[in-house]
């Protein structure tokens, strides 16, 4: 980024090169102090190849979903794999009696009933709605936002790594390793939109104008075969599935330990791994993601063309 900012700033003519400031964001609980760690090296690097820093690098701890920033502060929002992410589990998935809607399931499945669908739905309208919000009044007029985080196919959920773990809690139920019980009354914070309802709700909101909206497929195990070297590294089906489990560990891991306890996990992610590996045998084991390019405008006095505001 700071590469690429330089070079534009040069072809622009500006006599002076430009000081970025970057904001790392993140929960509290996040170990910021491992990332600041990372920071010596890195501009290091920088002046190595300009002669002079010019990226300083801090962190704004806190939940997205409300405000960060002082007012028309920031020029570029960048949030990578996040907004998928909800605030909270959504309220609605059990009974007035406490009879839980989702049984059986620990995110939205094909034996989900359609009120648990309406239930997340609602939830990532308002948790969207309020990042939108609350990042139109940070970004300073005509300063962009890019997205990147998971999504379903308009036709099919592809979120098959979270069906596939639940899944795997089922199975440990069915032998005594997991409390029924308990796993009917878990269900996981987060929601894959399609590309639908997220034009849907970016229109809505109001604050920025759609530039783009692009969508791409990986694979479960789509890093493990790049490979610098001139032979690729051939890895066997044990390998991914200890890469694939350590992934979802890596993500998932807290909010299980919080509900389920620390002594399952081993045993969980292992099931986890071999059953990916059969998924992925059967066509599956597929991520759908969203990239999504917006670029706040002021509704009044001014309209887009070509991407540019310009005057009415």
């Amino acid at each position: 980024m700071v590469e690429i900012v330089d070079k534009l700033s040069e072809e622009l003519n500006n006599q002076k090169p430009l000081n970025i400031q970057v904001f790392l964001n993140d929960l509290v609980g996040n170990d910021f102090n491992t990332v600041f760690k990372l920071l010596p090296s890195f501009y290091k690097q920088i002046q190595r190849k300009k002669g002079e820093g010019s990226c300083f690098i801090g962190a704004m701890p806190g939940s997205f979903y409300g405000r960060l920033f002082p007012q028309h502060s920031v020029h570029l929002v960048h949030s990578s794999y996040s907004l998928h992410w909800l605030s909270q589990v959504p309220k609605g998935l059990v009974t007035e009696s406490g009879l839980p809607l989702n049984k059986g399931n620990i995110y939205i499945a094909k034996t989900s009933p359609s009120n648990v669908h309406e239930a997340y739905f609602i939830q990532f309208q308002k948790d969207f709605t309020n990042f939108l919000s609350m990042r139109s009044e940070e970004i300073v007029h005509c300063g962009s936002l890019v997205l990147t985080f998971i999504c379903k196919n308009d036709e099919v959920d592809g979120c098959d790594f979270w069906e596939l773990l639940g899944i795997t809690l089922n199975d440990m139920a069915i032998e005594g390793l997991v409390e029924e019980a308990k796993l009917d009354k878990f269900n996981l914070p987060l929601y894959a939109p399609s590309t639908k309802e997220l034009k849907q709700i970016i229109e809505k909101e109001g604050s920025f104008k759609l530039l783009q909206l692009e969508t791409f497929k990986l694979k479960w195990d789509s890093n493990m075969d790049d490979n610098s070297e001139k032979e690729a590294t051939i890895f066997d089906e044990k390998s991914k599935a200890k890469y694939i489990a350590g992934n979802m560990r890596a993500v998932q891991e807290p909010i299980l330990v919080e509900h389920f306890g620390e002594e399952i996990m081993d045993d969980l992610f292992e099931r986890y791994g071999k059953k990916a590996i059969e998924y992925m045998k059967n066509g599956k084991g597929i991520i759908n993601n969203v990239v999504v390019s917006l670029s706040k405008w002021n509704k009044k006095g001014e309209s887009w063309n070509n991407g540019k505001v310009v005057p009415v």
